[in-house]
């Protein structure tokens, strides 16, 4: 199988990316790396550079990663490990983290680039449910 691109959840909560993970497995139908980098190390709420780092270099097979956060501080962690750890096409995209890594886990699981995964990840913020 071609490389795809991958999908981090950035999150506040261990719980919560997991269950959306599981949500985007199905989704993807196994095709696409997502993982998590939720929570802090001992278990608890808030954000790991440790975790995130280790997620994104987990998550790149080759295609690129698209990183997708929750809250004000997961995104600052996540811009502070892409500065610090520069690598090609990894890219924390601004969009609703749900309906984000929906979109982003569907293109990337029809072997869409990098630009397209991010593309469909950012016109997330224009979903309507009704």
């Amino acid at each position: 199988m071609d490389a795809r691109v991958g999908v981090v959840l950035v999150s506040h909560s261990a719980g919560l990316a997991d269950g959306l993970r599981d949500l985007l497995a199905q989704l993807g139908g196994g095709a696409v790396t997502v993982l998590p980098a939720a929570g802090t190390a001992d278990g608890g709420l808030g954000t790991s550079y440790e975790l995130i780092a280790g997620a994104v270099r987990a998550a790149d097979g080759g295609a690129g990663v698209v990183l997708l956060a929750d809250l004000g501080s997961s995104v600052l962690t996540a811009r502070t490990v892409l500065e610090d750890e520069p690598g090609e096409g990894r890219v924390l995209v601004d969009a609703p983290l749900v309906e984000g890594a929906v979109a982003a886990v569907v293109a990337a699981s029809t072997g869409a680039a990098l630009a397209e995964v991010v593309a469909a990840a950012e016109a997330a913020r224009e979903f309507r449910k009704f």
